[in-house]
């Protein structure tokens, strides 16, 4: 077993100062990603900063109709809250679609967002991967990579993001409010995680010791009309091989506004942004939908094995955007 240094602090700011003063050191909250990897010997920390009784842990409404969501609440609590089944449904979709009841009863918000891939290769300290040991190489690209990314990857690392909550999230427009060694940040989440470029290891923009306290989740007025679809290899519990999260504004059958963004086809959560240009203003129909995804996976580069995940994706955006349209008025 290798050994470690276990801190409980008062505060914040406290947490903070200690990860930034150790090059090695990790936030410990639910532990369901970290624990796993430091089982694994891919994650060595030498000193764990447990922040669970840090007051991060409350689901507030804010003055615009928004919400303001603490790094500690538990996934379970989140997917539960009122207010967020009423207005955000999405959330607790992509939230109870996730994991099984044992570990959303652990596993954090901001934790959540920082789940590290699940790539074998990254697990798997035998293998060559340049997020675990920059400049080993990386195995998965021409490997088994049927699970990986179709979009934004580099020579150095095809991964995926594997959080469905940042799908979400992202869709949301959501903004991660962090403590740095510097004082408070606010990073939009669309800007949190980063493309993998000759840096996989660098996986958000964050500096070094920021310890993320907060997601707020902006006022959007047709939120209650969301959803989150994610196909996995099997009906129990399982990382998604293509998820959508999408929110739609229509105003008689014309897309007034529309939100979209996709799981595991990406480093990072991928808001579609051309898909949504080319829905809004336009008559929806199930071609449209087609189409827009069309639009947004054209830039997409399958790996070896994973040319399919551009058929699925088109496919499952269809589906929720027809199911929400057709929700429209009921």
């Amino acid at each position: 077993m290798r050994p470690f240094r276990y801190h409980r602090p008062a505060g914040v700011a406290e947490a903070v100062a200690l990860v930034d003063a150790a090059p090695n050191a990790a936030y410990l909250a639910g532990g369901t990603n970290l624990v796993d990897l430091m089982k694994l010997g891919v994650q060595r920390p030498d000193l764990l900063v447990d922040v669970n009784r840090l007051p991060l842990d409350t689901v507030d409404p804010l003055p615009d109709g928004g919400l303001r969501i603490g790094a500690t609440v538990r996934n379970s609590d989140l997917a539960a809250h009122p207010l967020v089944r009423r207005h955000h449904p999405l959330l607790t979709r992509a939230l109870l679609a996730a994991a099984s009841g044992q570990l959303r009863n652990m596993a954090t918000t901001a934790g959540n967002l920082l789940q590290r891939t699940r790539c074998v290769y990254f697990q798997d300290t035998a293998r060559a991967c340049n997020k675990r040991e920059p400049g080993s190489g990386c195995a998965a690209r021409h490997g088994q990579n049927r699970d990986l990314a179709i979009l934004d990857w580099s020579e150095w690392c095809v991964a995926t993001n594997p959080s469905d909550l940042a799908v979400a999230l992202v869709a949301l427009d959501a903004v991660v409010e962090a403590y740095e060694p510097d004082g408070p940040r606010d990073v939009p989440l669309t800007g949190l995680h980063r493309s993998p470029g000759e840096h996989p290891e660098r996986e958000t923009t964050l500096a070094h010791g920021a310890l993320i306290t907060a997601v707020r989740v902006p006022a959007l007025p047709f939120a209650h009309r969301s959803t989150y679809r994610k196909v996995r290899d099997r009906a129990s519990f399982a990382f998604a091989v293509g998820s959508v999260a999408a929110a739609l504004d229509l105003n008689g059958d014309v897309v007034r506004d529309v939100r979209l963004a996709y799981g595991a086809v990406a480093h990072r959560p991928w808001r579609a942004y051309r898909a949504e240009e080319t829905l809004r203003g336009r008559p929806f129909t199930a071609d449209l939908a087609a189409r827009a995804a069309d639009a947004e996976l054209a830039a997409a580069r399958p790996l070896t094995h994973n040319a399919f995940k551009v058929p699925l994706i088109r496919n499952i955006t269809v589906r929720a955007l027809t199911d929400l349209a057709g929700a429209v008025g009921r």
